[in-house]
């Protein structure tokens, strides 16, 4: 049987009207008829949007499908039997819901209409390859990005295999290129300096600073509370990262660690948590003052508003519609870690908890928690901002 994916109608109940999702079961005569499966209430899923969210995270595109013989299932059921057994209660790690969004797109916008009417195990490497080339040739994507297509369509054959629906996965054999064209722009610690210097707000200055010494995502910064700063160990604790206006998930699990708070950097944090007017333990670090401290400043507004102007007066040379924001600062400082103050890779890796040390530099060596807030209190030398506050 082919994959279905049912209808929604709306249903009269004593309770209310209520959404169903209608399909189609073979009954024991071998006739194929209409059957039901209640989804909720329509006062609490007004759209049909809303409804067919909580079908799927009620698993009922999965539930209402039949379980063909291995080998014989095409590769829509396969992507969305994927969806719902990576993504739900059988994960081994949750997903962010940026992750979830993202994998979504790649399977619904691009695999599911090239490959789902083909049956999963006779689709020949060979045609994805040639796809997949396709797509960069003349559809313009980066390799990069076919890349993440390839991974998410190798994850779908493996979670099938796992769950007995496929016996082979055919994206093994398939080549694709990973290297990216993006020269992200890296600033020098003089300009980093000229840009704090141009910073009349605390906030601002203080949020810039930290970024630059750290190398935190923007996503780390903005989830950071006080609690987090752990100023007699030195440390501060990476736990969560601010999505979609909520606390989520790390980006990875070596993201969910520590990273070095030098004494320096710490002075200039303390000073500006006596000045914020949200200095309590549970407060954000870097707050919206404009929403009271509730949620965490903007990244996107602070850098259009402020970062990139500042950097252009700096003599960063940023194009119009050329890529500049606080992830560029993370780029900075592990280029000046590596090639200015040749500090270890290992090191470096442990300051950008990166999984493996082929992303920071494709060599081994030994992390220390000393050596990383050394090479921390190295750029903050250089920086020009160790024996004296520039504000």
């Amino acid at each position: 049987m082919s994959y279905q994916r049912g209808s929604l109608k709306k249903v009269k109940r004593r309770e209310g009207e209520i959404w169903v999702l209608r399909y189609r079961v073979t009954n024991s005569d071998g006739r194929r008829v209409e059957n039901v499966m209640p989804i909720g209430l329509v006062r609490e899923f007004p759209k049909d949007k809303d409804a067919w969210r909580e079908a799927d995270r009620l698993g009922l595109s999965v539930r209402i499908n039949d379980n063909p013989l291995p080998g014989r299932i095409r590769f829509d059921f396969l992507a969305e039997h994927y969806l719902r057994a990576d993504f739900g209660a059988d994960a081994v790690r949750p997903k962010s819901a940026n992750t979830i969004s993202h994998v979504e797109h790649i399977v619904r916008a691009y695999l599911v209409p090239r490959f789902g009417n083909e049956i999963a195990e006779d689709i020949k490497p060979l045609d994805i390859q040639r796809w997949f080339k396709s797509l960069h040739e003349t559809g313009g994507l980066a390799w990069t990005t076919i890349a993440k297509m390839r991974g998410v369509m190798s994850r779908i054959y493996k979670v099938g295999n796992l769950h007995e629906h496929v016996t082979k996965n055919p994206v093994l054999h398939v080549e694709t290129r990973s290297k990216t064209d993006y020269n992200a722009i890296v600033i020098t610690p003089e300009q980093t300096l000229a840009i704090l210097k141009s910073f009349p707000s605390p906030l601002h200055f203080t949020l810039v600073l930290t970024c630059a010494a750290t190398a935190l995502r923007a996503s780390e910064m903005l989830a950071l509370r006080w609690s987090d700063l752990l100023w007699e160990e030195g440390r501060i604790r990476i736990s969560k990262r601010w999505a979609n206006g909520e606390d989520g998930e790390t980006k990875t699990e070596s993201s969910n660690g520590y990273v070095p708070l030098h004494t320096v950097l710490a002075r200039f944090l303390r000073a500006w948590q006596a000045q914020t007017p949200f200095p309590s333990e549970g407060d954000f670090v870097f707050p919206s003052l404009k929403a009271a401290g509730r949620v965490p400043l903007s990244a996107s507004i602070f850098v259009a508003d402020h970062l990139r102007p500042a950097a252009k007066k700096a003599g960063v040379h940023i194009v119009d519609g050329q890529r500049f924001g606080l992830h560029n600062l993370r780029h900075s400082l592990s280029n000046w870690l590596v090639n200015k103050a040749k500090v270890e890779p290992k090191t470096v890796q442990g300051i950008l908890r990166h999984a493996k040390i082929q992303t920071t530099l494709d060599l081994y060596a030994q992390d220390d928690g000393d050596e990383t807030r050394a090479a921390q209190g190295e750029y903050l030398t250089a920086l020009g901002v160790g024996t004296q506050m520039v504000q």
